[in-house]
């Protein structure tokens, strides 16, 4: 049987008409049924377009001009949007990020989880989705004899020398530029991860959005920091509100950021922000979510779907710092949650005696072998809470939810599709998906989270 030749050829260029737009926010447009794919497209759009990359059923585009426009298009306020990897719809009016956001979702739970009727309802979005981000984490190279700092050009190490960008806190934004003059005229050496030669790697800033606490994390290859007193002291004493200057030191060949050792240099090991009515110790290399405006709508939307009435005892599996527990520790009778990394758990019990919260209880450990280590001690929770990295749930961990049968599950999700497929193992298992809530964490991004409400069949 003949091949059947896609109807359009590399380096081709030619007129298209957009019609929708994939999860990542390209334009999809079809030549005689074939889509090609299009960063920087809106559905409705006309545009002249070069074919840049043919497949079988598929291919990708570069957009050249836009011959009739969408009323949903904007000015992008960042002047390196087009060239950085950080953000991929600047380019799109606000109210249209949302309805993307929500189509994804809804796509997702019909095409992976087969799940046609569960309610998806529109995307709880921000009044101002700029300047949102409480943490910053900026590479370090040298660039004829001086420092640069800047994200990363897509698909590439290559640095864009950035002074601003306009979905950071301005806060964290004018701290990285101030520690990377001070450094520079230290005299430490940026990092060359050819090479893997020189010091600063990376310069991270984080701050308490209600508390204006600022930490500065300096990430070098190795422990010596040549000049750091003088840092030190040029850091506190242009900015009084650093409460606390760290050191972190990664000395692999790496592209994870943070290495295994962190000391402090100068202040406290800790800053502290709060969240509602709950407050937060955070350290170096807690996780914390960055955008926490946001992060109030999420947790009260996941303490509605657990609809806790005080009596109840609750598991929080994935637990971090233990974010979501204490602010489920406040309506329920008990609350027991699990977590892999050592140091978060330490947090959690933390945060726990800093709010005076005596019914949360932490532990250490994957969270299927904890659970079943439970199930086994006769302890069977009324809900379940689970709040998994991207890649979703163990499919352990679900067998364990599962043989604890909790009347409730409320799942937080930062990607639709892994929650989505999670949701239709859960069905099978004798859940019923009631509906989900996407919450817009992260504004000019393709990414969405969503809580879903899930209850015993």
């Amino acid at each position: 049987m003949a091949k059947i030749k896609p109807p359009v050829n590399k380096n081709e260029t030619l007129e298209l008409e957009f019609v929708d737009l994939t999860h990542e926010g390209s334009a999809v447009g079809k030549v005689n049924g074939y889509p090609l794919f299009v960063p920087y497209g809106l559905p409705g759009e006309r545009a002249e377009v070069k074919v840049v990359k043919v497949k079988k059923n598929f291919g990708f585009g570069k957009l050249l001009k836009v011959l009739d426009q969408s009323p949903e298009r904007i000015e992008p306020p960042c002047d390196v949007f087009y060239q950085c990897g950080g953000c991929q719809l600047q380019h799109m009016s606000y109210e249209m990020q949302l309805e993307m956001k929500q189509k994804q979702v809804q796509d997702a739970l019909r095409k992976i989880g087969h799940l046609e009727d569960v309610p998806v309802h529109p995307v709880i979005g921000m009044e101002d989705p700029w300047r949102y981000r409480n943490k910053v984490q900026i590479p370090v190279r040298g660039v004829e004899g001086r420092l640069e700092t800047g994200f990363y050009k897509k698909r590439s190490h290559d640095i864009i020398d950035m002074d601003t960008c306009p979905i950071t806190d301005e806060q964290n934004d004018r701290m990285v530029e101030a520690v990377r003059r001070i450094a520079e005229d230290a005299g430490i050496t940026p990092y060359d991860e050819d090479n893997h030669k020189g010091t600063l790697r990376h310069i991270m800033v984080r701050n308490g959005k209600e508390t204006n606490e600022i930490m500065v994390v300096l990430v070098t290859r190795t422990d010596k920091l040549a000049f750091k007193d003088k840092l030190v002291e040029e850091i506190h004493k242009a900015y009084p509100n650093v409460k606390s200057i760290i050191q972190n030191v990664n000395s692999e060949r790496t592209n994870v950021i943070l290495g295994k050792k962190t000391k402090v240099l100068w202040g406290e090991e800790y800053i502290h922000d709060s969240i509602g009515d709950i407050k937060f110790k955070i350290s170096a290399k807690s996780f914390y979510q960055v955008n926490p405006v946001q992060t109030k709508k999420l947790y009260d939307q996941a303490l509605d779907y657990a609809n806790l009435s005080g009596n109840e005892t609750v598991i929080d599996s994935y637990c971090g710092i233990g974010t979501i527990s204490l602010f489920l520790a406040q309506q329920a009778k008990k609350v027991y949650g699990v977590e892999i990394v050592p140091e978060a758990i330490e947090d959690a019990k933390e945060n726990a005696k800093l709010n005076g919260i005596k019914n949360a209880e932490f532990f250490v450990g994957a969270a299927e072998k904890v659970m079943d280590w439970w199930k086994a001690q006769g302890l069977r929770p009324n809900v379940i809470v689970v709040d998994p990295p991207r890649k979703g749930c163990d499919e352990q961990l679900l067998k364990a939810m599962l043989a604890m049968k909790p009347d409730r599950i409320v799942y937080v999700s930062c990607n639709p599709s892994t929650l989505a497929r999670d949701l239709n193992i859960l069905g099978e298992g004798g859940y019923v998906t009631k509906e989900v809530q996407p919450v817009d964490m992260f504004p000019q991004t393709s990414h969405v989270e969503c809580v879903a409400q899930i209850e015993l069949k």
